[in-house]
């Protein structure tokens, strides 16, 4: 195999990268950066091999508009799911063809069949992370991609599927020089998926997860995800239970990245980032004393808020569908005549995510069973806060 010499920023340095907007200039002028040879792959190998999986993550503070860089506009919380994940296999060998001008080789295969509709989503995360990552013009990538949920089902698919992707990259950096501490790994490989997709930055860590800057934990960051430190999280919160119910399948009416774009000169943008800062400082109260039902009303209003900001923008859109609101009214109802501790909250869709803890999951079940599921079709998926953030799976 040819000697190749490969240029990776050290992104664990937080000179190299300035919080700022990251201007692609400036990253050309940085030269703190590592320089790792593609000659110490294994030897008698013609491509490189990895096998990784992600878990999706549901937020409970919500992203919701961003700045320049694919930069948060207030940070947000989540919670990493356990049985939501998507399991990525990258083969990389080096390019070769002459009078290919495709700027990258990329192949996807959607459980076991051709997908070439996913590849200008992963062209364009290319372009993104290749400031810190050049390479990936030199070399050819295979994707094998599945998820354990159903496809277009409204659960995080570019959140997992983007983390996975992102460790399969840098696991393969690392293959190339000394390897990275496991710290250090991480927070490379919640870069590079933030870059794909902002959530995706929290779905590397397990439990409960921070993206963006917040005065009272010292090591977040815009660029980065961190986990919050478990003995912040009361043990109802680590076996906290979320069922889905999927309600709408397929492509949404207005995209995530419109809605984002759509923040920009919203008239009620400034009030809702500084009441997203406000609450997960609060959220963060509410995890350390096990607070069920603070947390529970926190989370409700914080999916009806971003639901909320929707309707108010300009153009105006609802993603809401009749048997949503109807979940929720029954969820309303049934807490008031039980008091059984069953709150919701939703992503940017349809779809609605059950949140109780583990000592109601036999009332709450059949309470799904009889009076929800109907309005899903029967469709859903029982998980729960995940102790398993990204990992290395065997090829």
């Amino acid at each position: 195999m040819r000697e190749y010499r490969l240029k990776v920023a050290n992104i664990t340095d937080k000179s190299v990268f300035p919080a700022n907007g990251l201007s692609l200039s400036d990253r050309k002028k940085q030269k703190s950066a590592e320089m790792l040879d593609i000659a110490r792959l294994p030897a008698g190998k013609p491509a490189y091999h990895t096998r990784w999986t992600c878990p999706s993550n549901i937020a409970i503070v919500k992203y919701w508009g961003k700045r320049e860089g694919q930069l948060p506009a207030n940070p947000s919380v989540s919670l990493t799911l356990e049985a939501c994940y998507t399991d990525t296999t990258l083969d990389v060998s080096l390019r070769c063809g002459e009078g290919d001008d495709r700027p990258y080789r990329i192949e996807v295969q959607l459980d076991g069949q051709p997908a070439p509709g996913f590849v200008p989503k992963i062209e364009q995360f290319f372009d993104r992370i290749a400031p810190y990552a050049p390479y990936l013009r030199d070399y050819a990538f295979v994707l094998h991609t599945s998820n354990s949920f159903p496809h277009s089902s409204g659960i995080a698919s570019s959140a997992s599927g983007l983390g996975a992707l992102a460790a399969c990259l840098v696991d393969f950096e690392n293959a190339c020089s000394a390897p990275l501490a496991q710290e250090d790994f991480l927070r490379r490989v919640s870069f590079y998926a933030r870059l794909g997709s902002g959530s995706a930055s929290r779905s590397i860590y397990p439990g409960v997860v921070l993206w963006g800057e917040c005065p009272s934990v010292p090591s977040s960051s815009d660029l980065y995800a961190v986990p919050l430190p478990e003995a912040d999280i009361h043990p109802v919160f680590r076996d906290l239970r979320d069922t889905v119910l999927l309600i709408e399948h397929g492509a949404k009416s207005v995209s995530s990245t419109a809605g984002h774009a759509l923040m920009k000169g919203h008239p009620y943008a400034p009030a809702r980032f500084a009441q997203a800062r406000e609450h997960v400082e609060r959220l963060r109260e509410i995890l350390r004393r096990g607070d069920v039902a603070a947390f529970g009303a926190l989370a409700e209003r914080e999916a009806l808020t971003l639901h909320a900001m929707m309707m108010a923008a300009d153009p105006c859109y609802i993603l809401f569908k009749p048997a949503t609101i109807a979940v929720l009214d029954a969820v309303w109802q049934y807490r008031k005549e039980t008091l059984v501790p069953l709150y919701f909250t939703l992503d940017a869709g349809a779809n609605v995510h059950l949140l109780y803890p583990a000592s109601a999951e036999v009332p709450v079940r059949e309470f799904i069973a009889t009076a929800l599921s109907p309005l899903c079709q029967g469709r859903m998926i029982h998980d729960r806060v995940g102790t398993q953030g990204v990992r290395k799976a065997a090829l």
